[in-house]
């Protein structure tokens, strides 16, 4: 058996990293904890609360971005302040903001049409 106690990372792979590095530290406002870089492959982390979300191109050959797997979802102290400075940044919405009733919620494009959410809990 297999006793998870947390998730370690979750991980994104980009093709350009300095696009993906503006994209996830000038527009998200992200801070790099971890840059590792060997031969122009880059392995990058951002440590968010207790867990962290990681950018690479290490493997270009066997990982590649996909709009269609999953999305990590940030979540964000200011929704409203979140989707506009992502609309400035011309993010792609791939789900528009919405209320479900218990949260709010938006899915974006990364640089590479990765998909990643923004999210703000409704206070009880």
């Amino acid at each position: 058996m297999i006793t998870a106690t947390a998730i370690a990372f979750t991980g994104y792979p980009v093709t350009g990293i300095a696009r993906a590095r503006a994209f996830y530290e000038q527009v998200l406002g992200l801070k790099s904890s971890t840059v590792f870089e060997h031969e122009g492959r880059h392995w990058i982390e951002y440590d968010i609360g207790p867990g962290t979300l990681a950018i690479s191109n290490m493997w270009p050959d066997k990982w590649r971005p996909a709009s269609d797997g999953p999305c990590a979802v940030l979540e964000v102290a200011d929704f409203p302040a979140a989707v506009a400075k992502l609309r400035s940044a011309g993010a792609r919405f791939y789900l528009e903001p919405m209320d479900s009733g218990v949260c709010h919620m938006a899915i974006v494009a990364d640089p590479d049409g990765n998909a990643l959410g923004i999210h703000l809990r409704h206070k009880p």
